[in-house]
Parts: C-alpha cells; sequence; structure tokens
C-alpha cells in the first residue's frame, strides 16, 4: 500500500479530526480508535518519517513519538523499521 492511500484504510477515517489532537490525558483515550487498525504502522511510519509533531499518529502520542526518536535517532526510515518489525511477527505468529 502507497504511503498515498493508506489513510483511506484508517480505523479514524470517520472520526472527528479534533478527537486525535487532544491534549494532556485525552490522549490516552485517543489512542484506543487505533486499537486494531490495519494500517496502525504505516501510519506511525509517516508521522515518525515526517517528524509529524500534534496528534495520535499509529496509536502512540507526541511525547511517545519524541521518546522513540531520542532513543532511535539512527533510524533513517521509520517506514522500513516497522515493515520489517511486522514482517517478523507475522512470520513468528504463523509457525
Amino acid at each position: 500500500m502507497t504511503s498515498s492511500r493508506w489513510a483511506e484504510h484508517a480505523a479514524c477515517r470517520s472520526t472527528d479530526p479534533d478527537e486525535l489532537f487532544t491534549p494532556g490525558a485525552a490522549q490516552h483515550q485517543a489512542k484506543t480508535v487505533c486499537t486494531g487498525c490495519t494500517v496502525r504502522t504505516e501510519c506511525l511510519a509517516e508521522a515518525l518519517d515526517e517528524r509529524i509533531e500534534f496528534g495520535i499518529w499509529g496509536g502512540m502520542t507526541e511525547r511517545e513519538r519524541r521518546a522513540l526518536l531520542r532513543r532511535r535517532p539512527d533510524v533513517s526510515s521509520w517506514q522500513r523499521v516497522l515493515n520489517d518489525a511486522r514482517q517478523a511477527f507475522e512470520q513468528s505468529t504463523a509457525s
């Protein structure tokens, strides 16, 4: 799925966008929209690769994404890292 088309399949596509851009503790409730989303990985990768600062993306808050970026400054493509991790997980659960 190309990066320009993943949003068409997002669980949040029919959600009020303001719900995903809430402050503070309300963000943890907003993250529940991402639970079970089929394009969660693509969403998170875009937010990390593009350094999107605000809102819930791929089930992570702004603070969580910033912390991840600080822990892994060596990553040049989160899309590749997250896709590889998803494939490894899917292979391990298929066995």
